[in-house]
């Protein structure tokens, strides 16, 4: 089996584990891997459509597909067929190897705007970012850093669940700001990429260039900051650039899906200086704005939707604009294989496979009831005041599962684990997370807890 083929096969087991079986089939199966030379990973799409929706929703996934499965940062190219013939087309990804591993000469610090490299998606736009009671505020003050960056909410905190639209925010301020601000200079990175650029700077011997580039920026978008938590040496790297741009009233905005004091591994003085700015919370999409998605979404993909549909998947699907938007991606899919139009019964369908899955989620009763049987002690011994060692343990334990496994706050977790306050929470998640970063041993039982609780 030729190299691209076996590589590729390997990406498919762990894209598979990420997404729905319905989204794989449909996104996934079609793609045909061309070759793998000189860090370059070629894959052929069907179409124009498969190619930007592909792009735009699932290239993060597949870059670090292959990163899992090289050990390499890869340029992912797109052959797209036109005409059916193999007359192709070819488009870089270039927020994978480009970003990884940027040159940090003084070349890139040039004010020629039209050679930068922001890394800003184009189509997330405060035109299609839709409004309601949930996100309003948050809107409007974003709307308020792209007219005038470093001004009055510096830093720009952002935080809420997936897919409550954080990233397209960012994406949207940054495409306001090189519209007015054209001179500026604006970078959108997520936190991970951030993360092995700076890795790649200690191997090169380059860390001061990696620092000095990113002090040089406008406008700095570091997205889902949470990733870096427990990483003392980037943290450290991006509190000095912090520091730098804030001193120079540049615009600093940042997501994470909690607000900095719960990030564990965040550095104090660091979360002390994200309170300078703003902080504001993205919350799930209300009804309203889940009909304004789903017709948005129904328009864009030019489809024919009856309102019944539209108004049963917004009631019955409340989590986030993801699950909508798999929705309308599984309808097209039912309504291409079965030639068929979109109707109330296909729609039923899709959103109870969906629902079903949810329902399926881990929830605090089965976390405490996998970690009292892994200790050997009751649950009402992890509800207790008692400080016998193993008891502590499994209970801090049981705290630290409940805040990665599922979306409860601290003090819903500390109501639930022995009507403890959110403080004692925090608390065991620190010394859970420390002795995660000391103890192989620790890990070892961690791992251990875990293979039960997601199995």
């Amino acid at each position: 089996m030729e190299s691209h083929i076996r590589i590729w096969h390997q990406c498919l087991k762990i894209i598979e584990d990420n997404i729905t079986e319905n989204t794989f089939h449909t996104w996934f199966s079609p793609i045909v891997p061309l070759k793998y030379e000189d860090n370059n990973f070629t894959i052929q799409t069907p179409n124009q459509f498969f190619y930007e929706y592909l792009e735009e929703k699932y290239a993060k996934l597949i870059l670090q597909s292959l990163f899992q499965v090289t050990g390499k940062q890869i340029i992912l190219t797109y052959q797209i067929i036109i005409n059916n013939d193999f007359d192709r087309n070819k488009k870089k990804y270039t927020t994978s190897q480009r970003d990884c591993s940027t040159s940090f000469n003084e070349s890139q610090k040039t004010t020629l705007i039209k050679d930068w490299n922001s890394n800003l998606n184009n189509r997330q736009t405060f035109r299609n970012f839709f409004e309601s009671d949930n996100n309003k505020v948050a809107y409007v003050i974003a709307q308020k850093v792209a007219q005038e960056p470093g001004k009055d909410f510096n830093p720009y905190f952002i935080y809420g669940g997936p897919g409550v639209g954080k990233t397209h925010l960012c994406h949207a301020i940054g495409n306001k700001v090189t519209e007015f601000h054209f001179q500026k200079r604006v970078i959108y990175i997520p936190a991970h990429l951030f993360q092995i650029q700076y890795t790649d700077s200690i191997r090169k011997h380059e860390p001061n260039e990696f620092i000095h580039f990113y002090q040089g920026i406008d406008i700095l978008i570091l997205d889902d900051i949470h990733e870096l938590s427990g990483k003392e040496k980037t943290l450290q790297a991006y509190f000095h650039i912090f520091n730098h741009l804030h001193q120079l009233g540049r615009q600093i905005i940042l997501t994470a899906d909690k607000i900095p004091a719960e990030i564990i591994g965040l550095e104090e003085r660091l979360t002390s200086r994200l309170k300078w700015g703003l902080t504001i919370e993205l919350q799930k999409p209300d009804l309203e704005l889940r009909k304004k998605i789903l017709n948005y979404r129904i328009r864009q993909r030019r489809l024919s939707v009856p309102e019944e549909v539209i108004d049963y998947i917004a009631e019955n699907v409340p989590e986030n604009a993801r699950d909508l938007e798999g929705i309308v991606t599984s309808l097209i899919a039912y309504s291409l294989v079965d030639n068929c139009e979109i109707n109330l019964e296909s729609a039923q369908k899709i959103v109870g496979k969906i629902v079903r899955k949810k329902k399926k989620q881990i929830t605090l009763e089965k976390i405490q009831n996998i970690v009292s049987s892994y200790f050997k002690v009751n649950i009402d011994q992890i509800h207790s005041k008692s400080r016998k060692r193993e008891i502590v343990q499994a209970r801090q334990i049981a705290m630290f599962l409940s805040k990665k496994h599922t979306d409860h706050s601290y003090s819903l977790i500390g109501e639930q684990i022995g009507k403890r306050d959110r403080t004692t929470v925090l608390h065991a998640c620190k010394s859970v997370q420390n002795n995660l970063d000391l103890s192989k041993r620790f890990r070892s039982t961690m791992r251990d807890i875990e293979v039960f609780l997601l199995n």
